[in-house]
């Protein structure tokens, strides 16, 4: 198994690896000898310690048999499987549909009380219309060879958006301009989508601010879209897959750079003029 694409996921595989290693060395066994043993190709064990190769939970079960702790073998593989968390592809995130995975968020976003949410691509979520996410959602399962339960998908992420309303909960946007230019959906679908965020920016609730195009990115240039859920986790949308992060050096990270970005922002009465604009340069194309 390859390491994982993430710096807090690398982090979490080092100190296993340093854990196996002081397991190995407590045994009296070399690396060799414990690559004997369980018939394993000599570099195996150095890969592993060193967090170039991720362990099976097999691996670990068979390592700690050999140097005599097989009960240290559940809470490793526990810790395994954690680590293994912080990337999941979307084809197992999805592999039953788009419901399902949209409701797996759900429990993440009741208990969120500020949310912090930069993209640079795409309206997200809490902002969407019913039609802006039917056709992300209906483009995102034709391309993935989903099931199609995509109406269902569709309501789960509507539902969602009640704590634009409800409670307590406090909301910092901080999109690209270029995010209201790019067409999904057709034209209709966005300016639908633009109205409603000309409205939702209104909400007691929500800071929405729009980084201008002419915006100077000497300092902070656009970066991969994410979601900060108060101080405790951010999550990233790749390619490939969804990271979470909870490493809080990293989490900080995340929040300076939300911060770099919010000073790039215009609010108020200036980003609602380039919501406008870009309302009318649909016009102008139809």
């Amino acid at each position: 198994m390859s390491t994982l694409p993430s710096s807090s996921a690398q982090q979490a595989l080092e100190v296993m690896g340093a854990r196996l290693r002081s397991i190995r060395r407590e045994a009296s066994l070399s690396g060799r000898d414990l690559a004997r043993l369980a018939g394993w190709h000599s570099s195996k064990v150095s890969r592993i310690e060193h967090a170039q190769r991720t362990p099976s939970p097999a691996d670990i079960r068979t390592w700690c048999r050999h140097c005599g702790v097989p009960e240290q073998a559940p809470d490793l593989v526990a810790s395994l499987e954690a680590i293994e968390g912080m990337f999941v592809e979307w084809r197992h995130m999805e592999r039953t549909g788009l419901k399902k995975a949209q409701e797996a968020v759900v429990p993440r976003w009741e208990r969120t009380r500020h949310f912090r949410i930069y993209s640079s691509k795409l309206i997200p979520g809490p902002l969407q219309t019913r039609a802006y996410i039917s056709a992300i959602l209906s483009a995102l399962m034709r391309r993935r060879g989903l099931p199609n339960d995509v109406e269902e998908a569709i309501q789960v992420r509507v539902d969602k958006q009640h704590v634009l309303h409800d409670g307590d909960h406090r909301f910092a946007v901080i999109l690209e301009e270029s995010v209201l230019r790019a067409p999904i959906g057709g034209a209709e679908v966005m300016a639908g989508q633009l109205g409603h965020l000309l409205t939702v920016s209104a909400l007691p609730s929500m800071s929405l601010g729009i980084i201008p195009l002419d915006a100077d990115r000497s300092a902070m240039w656009p970066a991969e879209g994410f979601f900060m859920f108060d101080d405790a986790e951010v999550t990233v949308e790749l390619v490939s897959g969804h990271l979470t992060i909870t490493q809080p050096h990293e989490v900080a990270l995340y929040a300076g750079a939300f911060k770099e970005l919010a000073a790039l922002a215009v609010y108020g009465k200036a980003a609602r003029a380039l919501i406008t604009a870009a309302i009318q340069a649909l016009d102008g194309d139809a």
